[in-house]
């Protein structure tokens, strides 16, 4: 099974997916899908017993869903229960929800849309810009976030040309790129803002995406005047490429005075509170000290 993994909005939370060429269509993570339409404190739990449930029932909707990896909280990918949109409509039938038929709808949405972008992939293109605008964020940002995808992806096709595997080797590779240039691992990243599932990418500034692309552009123009023969000779040019954005961020906080890794995340700068400022000077200083 090819596959595209992606995060989709529902009601402005997230929901991981993963898109199957082979079988065109997208398979959704059930726990994700749970906790919206629960509100459940821990969707996990409230999967395992409905699964227990629908077990003793007969019911082989439990039996016959897939397992794909899917990335954590953590930054790594990890086995997680899957569901096509036709098990997750049979799924929703046990699950009482006010947001049921609004999900319902929103599933038809999300596989129409695939199938449109196949077709234009202007669309795809056209669509995450009115995502991003709906979240509020300022049109100068979008249009680097939109040009840091078209980046990791260059980058992305450069290790599937060189074998790599998409998953843990892909994970390994963007953590060795983002501590070499910023000096913090993906999670310890993420804990710096404050986040938990969502992106990091949608949460950087931007100054912090585009060192992010110059450290991926630059690993993929390495890359490919290199030839890497293997997963570790790949870790080699990762470092180098982080490496490079590393000194541009050393030489402008040289100049600015200022840090460019902020603790400031996508929420913070959308809300600009006074209490979030104090939190984000705070976390400011005790990276200083």
């Amino acid at each position: 099974m090819t596959k595209e993994t992606a995060i989709k909005l529902f009601d402005q939370k997230q929901i991981r997916s993963v898109w199957s060429e082979k079988d065109e269509k997208w398979y959704f993570s059930i726990v994700d899908v749970i906790a919206i339409l629960t509100e459940s404190l821990n969707p996990r739990k409230y999967w395992s017993v409905l699964k227990t449930r629908l077990k003793k029932e007969g019911s082989q909707l439990a039996t016959n869903c897939s397992q794909l990896k899917l990335l954590s909280s953590d930054g790594k990918f990890y086995k997680t229960d899957v569901a096509d949109t036709e098990q997750l409509l049979r799924l929703i039938q046990s699950i009482p929800s006010p947001k049921a038929e609004p999900f319902k709808i929103w599933l038809a949405q999300v596989g129409a849309e695939r199938l449109d972008e196949m077709q234009d992939p202007e669309i795809s293109i056209d669509r995450a810009l009115e995502q991003y605008m709906k979240l509020g964020y300022s049109e100068n940002w979008i249009n680097q976030r939109l040009k840091s995808i078209e980046i990791r992806k260059e980058l992305t096709d450069e290790w599937k040309k060189r074998g790599l595997k998409e998953g843990v080797q892909f994970a390994t590779l963007t953590d060795i790129i983002t501590q070499a240039w910023s000096e913090k691992t993906t999670k310890e990243y993420k804990v710096f803002k404050g986040l938990k599932k969502e992106n990091l990418r949608d949460n950087m500034t931007n100054t912090e995406l585009i060192l992010n692309m110059l450290a991926e552009a630059s690993t993929k123009d390495i890359s490919t005047a290199t030839n890497p023969k293997d997963f570790e000779d790949s870790k080699k040019v990762a470092r180098q490429g982080g490496n490079v954005a590393n000194v541009a961020r050393l030489e402008l906080e040289a100049k600015t005075g200022k840090k460019v890794v902020s603790a400031l995340n996508a929420k913070d700068s959308l809300k600009s509170l006074p209490e979030v400022k104090k939190r984000v000077t705070k976390k400011g200083k005790d990276e200083n000290e």
